[in-house]
């Protein structure tokens, strides 16, 4: 069953590379949808997957890439995509 879930990533997440690393994770899992920093300093994902490719995911999102610092990881498994997502990009800051 497809899932729809917001990743929000508190720490050292912003200026180390972790959008473009978690959009080549998203495509080796095979998780759809988009991530993007926040003004808060954040680094917020959407992501859609079967429960396997989530957790995998979001396991990964934990960590991040060499040089991020992860403090905190939120999750909002309840989160509703209006449509069904295609791929994994990277968006423009929010």
């Amino acid at each position: 069953m497809t899932a729809t879930w917001q990743i929000v990533v508190h720490g050292r997440v912003q200026g180390v590379g972790f959008r473009a690393a978690c959009v080549a994770e998203a495509r080796k899992i095979g998780v759809r949808g988009w991530v993007r920093n926040r003004r808060d300093g954040t680094v917020e994902a959407i992501a859609q997957g079967d429960a396997a490719q989530l957790l995998a995911f979001c396991e990964w999102m934990r960590h991040g890439p060499p040089g991020a610092q992860v403090s905190s990881c939120d999750v909002d498994k309840a989160w509703q995509a209006q449509t069904p997502l295609v791929g994994f990009e990277q968006r423009g800051s929010l």
